[in-house]
C-alpha cells in the first residue's frame, strides 16, 4: 500500500498541499537536497521514494545503521557514472542519517555540493543536534507531523477496498465486514503511525475464523487481540523525552494537575524512571513554588521518600499525589531569582572583603585588627532584629531576594518591610548597641564563644 506518485500521498498537507515550496520543486523536478524529521510512520521513506519517482531520478536507499564510508563511496560512484552516461540523477536516500558519524557525513559533503547525488535524509531525532552544521547548510530541514486520525481512517479503508494491492486483492472484496467503530479504533491506536495502522489491520484479519460464507467479521474485539500494546512514542535519549519532561515541568508552573498528571502518566507508562521524574519535582518545589509555600520542598521530598520505600505500582499514588499538591500550590521562583542576582554580583565583582564587623574576631591578630567589632547581636534587640548591612559596602544596597504577593511570601514581604521600616530598639539589660554606636560589647551568651578563644564557627 506504499505510495508510488505524489498524488497518493495521504497526510503532511503542510509540505505537500497545493502552492507549497516542496510541491512546486517535486513537480517542476527541482528538487534539492533535504532532511526529513519526524516520528515513526509519517512516511520518510515514502516520500523519498515518491521524490525519486516523480523527477525521473534513480532511487538508492542506504541505511546508516548497516552502511559506512565504504557504502557510502559505493553508491557515489554508481551515480557519477549514471548521471555521466545516461544523465539520469541519482537521489541518494539515508535512512536514519542521525546514526553517521561525523566522518561518514562528511563524505557526503563535496557531492552533495557539486550536485552528484540529491541527498534525501530521515530521521527521528533533531538534526540541530545530530548533523553537523557543513551538512545542515547545505540541505533544507523539513518537519513531518504524526498522521491524524482522518488520515489514517483513508488508509485503513483504502487497504481494505484496494484490489490491485490490498486486502481485497488477497482475500476477495467482500470477504472481509470491518464496521465504522472498527476502523475508527484502528486509526486511533494506530497513534499517528501510519506502518502501525497498516500492521494491526493485517493482524487482525487472522483472528476471526471466516463464515460459511467464507467472510471475516472484523470486531473491537478482534482488533484488541491483534493489537499487542505498543511502546507510547518516548525515547528516553531523544527529543520526545525532553518534549514531555518540558510539557510536565510546564502544566505545573501552569496551575494545571490535570495536563500535569497526564504527562506524568505518559512518562511512566513508557519506562520512565520514577526516581527522574520525582527528581524533577523536587527541583520545581524549589525553583517555582518556594516560599510561597515552604512545605511544598517537603511534600516532593516525602513522596521520594515514599517511592523508595514501596515501589511501584503503588508508589505511584504518592508521585500523584505530590504532583497534584505543587500544580495547585501557590507559585514563586524567587529562589532561582534571588541566586542569579546574587551570582551576578560575585561574578561583575569578585570577592568583596568581608566587612570589618562581620568578620570573626580568631586570636589576638583579629581582636587587634578589630574583627568583629561593632557587630550588633540581634537577639539583644526586640523583635530579635536590628537594623544592619551584611553585604559588602559596595553591594550595601541590593535587595536580591524580591517576595511576591503569592501565597505565603506575602506575609514575609510584609514582615521584611516592617522590620526594615522599624528603630532597632535594644532589650533592657542587654550589652548590645543600637546600629549607628563604632563599638558593640559581645553578646551575652554562656560558654567559650564569649571568651575570644573560638570564632563565630567554632574554629579555634
Amino acid at each position: 500500500m506504499r505510495p508510488r506518485r505524489l498524488s497518493e500521498v495521504i497526510g503532511q498537507r503542510k509540505l505537500l498541499g497545493p502552492g507549497t515550496w516542496l510541491r512546486r520543486a517535486v513537480e517542476g523536478k527541482r528538487l534539492s537536497s533535504l532532511i526529513l524529521w519526524g516520528p515513526p510512520g509519517t512516511g520518510k521513506t515514502t516520500l523519498g521514494r515518491v521524490f525519486a519517482a516523480e523527477i525521473d531520478a534513480h532511487f538508492a536507499p542506504v541505511s546508516a545503521v548497516l552502511s559506512g564510508v565504504k557504502e557510502l563511496r559505493e553508491e557515489i560512484a554508481a551515480a557519477e557514472a549514471r548521471l555521466r552516461e545516461r544523465n539520469v540523477r541519482t537521489l541518494l536516500f539515508v535512512d536514519e542519517i542521525h546514526r553517521f558519524n561525523k566522518a561518514q557525513q562528511d563524505a557526503l559533503l563535496p557531492h552533495v555540493e557539486a550536485g552528484t547525488v540529491i541527498l534525501v535524509g530521515a530521521t527521528t531525532e533533531n538534526p540541530s543536534f545530530e548533523v553537523n552544521a557543513a551538512l545542515l547548510s547545505r540541505t533544507r530541514v523539513l518537519v513531518l507531523e504524526p498522521l491524524g486520525e482522518e488520515d489514517l481512517r483513508i488508509i485503513v479503508d483504502q487497504a481494505l477496498a484496494d484490489e490491485e494491492r490490498g486486502l481485497a486483492k488477497e482475500l476477495g472484496k467482500d470477504a472481509i465486514v470491518c464496521p465504522a467503530e472498527v476502523r475508527d479504533l484502528i486509526a486511533r491506536e494506530a497513534r499517528g503511525d501510519a506502518r502501525r495502522a497498516l500492521a494491526t489491520l493485517e493482524a487482525a484479519i487472522a483472528v476471526p475464523e471466516p463464515d460459511a460464507n467464507g467472510v471475516r467479521h472484523l470486531d473491537v474485539n478482534a482488533i484488541k487481540e491483534a493489537l499487542a500494546r505498543g511502546a507510547l512514542l518516548y525515547d528516553k535519549g531523544g527529543d520526545e523525552h525532553y518534549n514531555v519532561v518540558s510539557a510536565f515541568i510546564k502544566s505545573l508552573r501552569g496551575t494545571d494537575p490535570d495536563a500535569a498528571v497526564y504527562w506524568m502518566a505518559r512518562m511512566l507508562e513508557a519506562g520512565e524512571d520514577p526516581v527522574f521524574v520525582l527528581r524533577r519535582m523536587v527541583i520545581f518545589a524549589a525553583e517555582d513554588v518556594g516560599n510561597a509555600d515552604p512545605q511544598a520542598l517537603a511534600v516532593a521530598i516525602s513522596a521520594l521518600d515514599a517511592f523508595r520505600l514501596v515501589g511501584l505500582p503503588e508508589g505511584i499514588l504518592a508521585m500523584t499525589q505530590a504532583v497534584l499538591y505543587l500544580a495547585t500550590a501557590p507559585k514563586s521562583n524567587t529562589s532561582l531569582t534571588a541566586y542569579a542576582a546574587a551570582k551576578a554580583d560575585v561574578d561583575q565583582h569578585g570577592a568583596l572583603p568581608v566587612p570589618n564587623h562581620l568578620r570573626n574576631p580568631v586570636g589576638k591578630m583579629g581582636r587587634v585588627l578589630g574583627h568583629g567589632a561593632g557587630y550588633q547581636y540581634p537577639h539583644d534587640f526586640t523583635k530579635h532584629y536590628v537594623v544592619e548591612n551584611y553585604l559588602p559596602e559596595r553591594l550595601s544596597d541590593k535587595r536580591y531576594y524580591q517576595p511576591t504577593e503569592s501565597g505565603r511570601e506575602k506575609a514575609i514581604k510584609e514582615r521584611l518591610s516592617h522590620l526594615r521600616s522599624t528603630a532597632s530598639a535594644p532589650k533592657p539589660g542587654a550589652t548590645g548597641t543600637p546600629h549607628g554606636k563604632n563599638k558593640a560589647a559581645e553578646p551575652t551568651r554562656p560558654g567559650p564563644r564569649n571568651t575570644g578563644s573560638e570564632g563565630e564557627d567554632g574554629s579555634k
